[in-house]
């Protein structure tokens, strides 16, 4: 069942909030282990009650960590299927801080970042 543009966009914005607050916040991160489906709705990702919900912070070898597009699928297999995987990534290797949440957006959709605001990359 693939999600309509309207509902993709909700659902991408639901999960990079989820992501940017695992990311930033600790108490968050714990949420989502020890009760996904309140944390994820928090970010806005309302989930059905009967719903298995599934957190995967560590990718397989040669799984790209933190791909929009892989995400979007294994949500659109959850409302298929009643079972809900979610990839949060540990916590960046980059200062946080310093990035913007349409940075922060950029990184979680696998996108590329620039180091500088030169004309080649813009």
């Amino acid at each position: 069942m693939a999600l309509d543009q309207r509902k993709r966009a909700e659902f991408v914005n639901g999960y990079t909030r989820a992501l940017i607050s695992a990311w930033s916040s600790e108490e968050y991160a714990a949420r989502l282990r020890t009760d996904a489906r309140a944390a994820l709705a928090e970010a806005g990702l309302e989930l059905p009650a009967d719903a298995e919900v599934v957190v995967v912070t560590t990718a397989a070898e040669g799984e790209q960590e933190g791909n929009l597009e892989v995400q979007v699928e294994l949500y659109e297999i959850g409302l298929a299927t009643g079972r809900y995987e979610f990839h949060i990534p540990e916590t960046p290797q980059i200062d946080t801080a310093e990035l913007s949440e349409g940075d922060l957006s950029d990184i979680a959709a696998g996108g590329n970042s620039c180091c500088c605001p030169c004309c080649c990359c813009t």
